[in-house]
This record gives structure tokens, sequence and C-alpha cells, in this order.
């Protein structure tokens, strides 16, 4: 009778409806390997309708421009005090290195996100030093896209400098800003947030910012981090509220939305040890990895076609896996990448183009060289 049930859901969901959240939450429940087989069969179908066959890939580069940060999250492993070991802050010669050698290895992005550093300032002001940060790379190198600074970045300089999210958006925007991360999201759930990130901000902040971002014409991703303590209801909460906010954009004509959906799940070797207790494992499930990013398909797809999982989180050969259960992207080269590194992931920091073309061409799929908006790149 179950299977049954699931066979319905997936049914509809092939006819192009959306499923509710209750049918999302009674997928994600399945435990029979029939019923895993079907949803990943369906999100598979999906992808190929919703988004093609060739699997695209990004060159970019990450950079963290520094780990010093007020916030003290419990799955972080890379924030570290001013003063402590480790701790480090780039500046704007480092900035410039990374940047250039970017160029030189073919990047069309790059990605800079930071700890909050309460230092971080010019004449006492948050906003003018990530303005600089934005002006050394875009003088320099104005082709590149600067896919940069999550909206707990935006809220962060906006309370420093006493500023409105839509003024922070906007000046950063003008500066050379292409795109904002949405990671920050974690879990939308103000009951998951309590425990994983007490400081960050809450999920209505996390949705105005995103949202104030497609009104001003800058393009987003979306984030979630998986598989610690919380629920089936929770997750799909989280994917509702994505679903909800593309809707916004898409019904009221905002010259921008979100690009893609990428799952991030957990790892914990290097967290906080209370939360590695209640988590009670160091390294992601790939089995519930792909069957969330299979869900996420089905629930999603509609409304925001990409999907991406995290080779960094999953490794490789786990992310080559998730192309079969709903993705249709395989991520970007990084170049370098700290923060899940540093948390004890065993992924790797940096993929070479030939390397993720040889995994995309394993699945006998054909790969498509993009840019951070989803265009195709000649190469």
């Amino acid at each position: 009778m179950k299977l049954k049930t699931v066979d319905a859901i997936l049914d509809r969901a092939l006819m192009g409806y959306d499923v509710s959240p209750e049918e999302g939450v009674f997928l994600l429940k399945q435990t029979d390997p029939e019923a895993i087989a079907a949803i990943q069969v369906t999100a598979d179908k999906l992808r190929h309708a919703q988004a093609g066959d060739t699997v695209t890939y990004i060159i970019n580069r990450n950079i963290n421009f520094t780990n010093i940060c007020e916030q003290h999250c419990s799955f972080c492993a890379f924030r570290r005090d001013d003063g402590d070991t480790g701790a480090y802050w780039l500046d704007w010669t480092q900035i410039l290195e990374k940047s250039q050698d970017a160029v030189k290895r073919g990047a069309t992005e790059i990605c800079m996100q930071g700890g909050l550093n309460p230092q971080a300032q010019i004449n006492g002001k948050s906003l003018p030093y990530y303005l600089k940060l934005v002006e050394t790379i875009k003088q320099e190198f104005p082709q590149i896209h600067l896919h940069a600074f999550s909206p707990q970045e935006v809220q962060f300089i906006a309370r420093i400098d006493g500023l409105e999210y839509v003024d922070v958006i906007a000046a950063l925007r003008d500066a050379g800003v292409g795109s904002m991360p949405g990671t920050a999201a974690e879990v939308l759930d103000d009951e998951v947030r309590r425990v994983l990130c007490p400081e960050k901000i809450d999920t209505a902040t996390w949705l105005e910012i995103i949202s104030t971002s497609h009104r001003l014409g800058l393009h987003t991703t979306s984030t979630m981090l998986s598989g610690h303590i919380e629920t089936p209801e929770q997750q799909i909460g989280h994917l509702e509220k994505l679903r909800s906010l593309q809707k916004t954009a898409i019904n009221q004509g905002y010259p921008a939305r979100i690009t893609e959906f990428i799952l991030l799940p957990f790892v914990g070797q290097e967290a906080p040890k209370s939360l590695r207790r209640r988590v009670g494992r160091d390294q992601p499930i790939l089995a519930d990895a792909l069957l969330l990013g299979a869900v996420a398909r089905i629930f999603l797809g509609n409304w925001i076609p990409n999907h991406q999982p995290s080779w960094v989180k999953l490794g490789l050969a786990g992310a080559t896996e998730a192309l079969t259960w709903g993705c249709n992207d395989i991520g970007g080269t990084l170049m370098e990448e700290h923060i899940t590194t540093m948390a004890g992931a065993l992924g790797g920091t940096c993929m070479e183009v030939e390397t993720l073309q040889a995994a995309i061409a394993s699945l006998g799929r054909p790969y498509q060289q993009r840019d951070t908006l989803y265009q195709k790149v000649k190469s």
C-alpha cells in the first residue's frame, strides 16, 4: 500500500505538479529499497525534463578573506578569534594575488565570503571595507564575476553601520558584486538554528535579505546544511521556504531569482564536541544525502531547475553518483576551500577541470562549462 502511495505522488510530480510539504515528508521517510529506487528514477527523469542531460561545471575560485569571526556556530571549525593560532586576515595584495591566479587558470567567478571580523572597517565603518574588497578585484579584473557575501554578512554590515539591508545590497551591487551566495541558510527553522547557530540571523531575516536581493536585480543561490539534528519535517520546511521565495521572485516580476540549489551534507569531524556527540558521526551518510537530493529535485525542480551536490563534502565519487539522483551540475573547481576542509571533509580543496569532465563522462553524459548564471562558456 505504501509503495502505491509513493507511486501516486511520483506520478503527479512527473505530470508537472508540485508535491505538497506532506508528500515531501512522506517521500523522505521511505526506507523500502523499492520506494527509494522509484524516487531516484523520478528525480532523474525530472532532471532530464527540467535541465537536460548535459552536466555543467564552473571554473571558479574561493577566497575566504578572513577566518576571524565574532560568532560561535556549533558546527564551524573554520572560525578563530583574533590572536588565535591559525587566525588569518588577507591583505589587499594577497587578495589580488589570489584573483590573478584565478584569472590565469581560466576562472570566470570568484566566490568571496569570510568570517564576521569586527575589525574589518575603514574609518570606523564596515561597508567601506567590503566595498574596497570588491573594488580591489573588479578594478584589476573587471571581467570576473564576483559571487560574494552571504545574507549573514549583509546583516553584519547593516548592524555595524546602522544601515538598511536594501542600502547595503545596493551598494555592493553598484560596486561590482554580481550575485549573492545563499549560504548561512543552514536549516531555515529557528528551532534548529537555536542549537546550530544561535548568534546567526533568524529564518525571516535570511529570507528577507535574499528576497531584497532579487528585487534589486542580484541573483542568489540557495543551500541547505543537512544531516545533523534536523528532522525530515524541518528539511521539507526549508525546501518549502525556498520554493515560496522563488515563486515570489517570479510572480512579482523581480529582475533576479535563485539560480541553483546546493545540498551541503554536514561534516562533523572537527566540529565542537557537543554537536559531534549529538550527531554521532564525522562524515556524511551518502545514502541520506542522495535521497534528500532526489526529493529536493522533485520538490523544487519546477521552480529551481539547477541542482548541485558538494564534491568537497561527499567526495567526487559521491557527487558523481548524485548526478543520477537529480543533480545536473557538479559545481566548481574552487582552487582552494577552507571552511569544509577545516571541518574534516575528505573531498579535497581543488578540482582540475579535466577531473570534473572525466567524472561526468564516466556516466555517459556530455559536459559543458557554464558561468555563475548558468550561461554556456565557449571553451
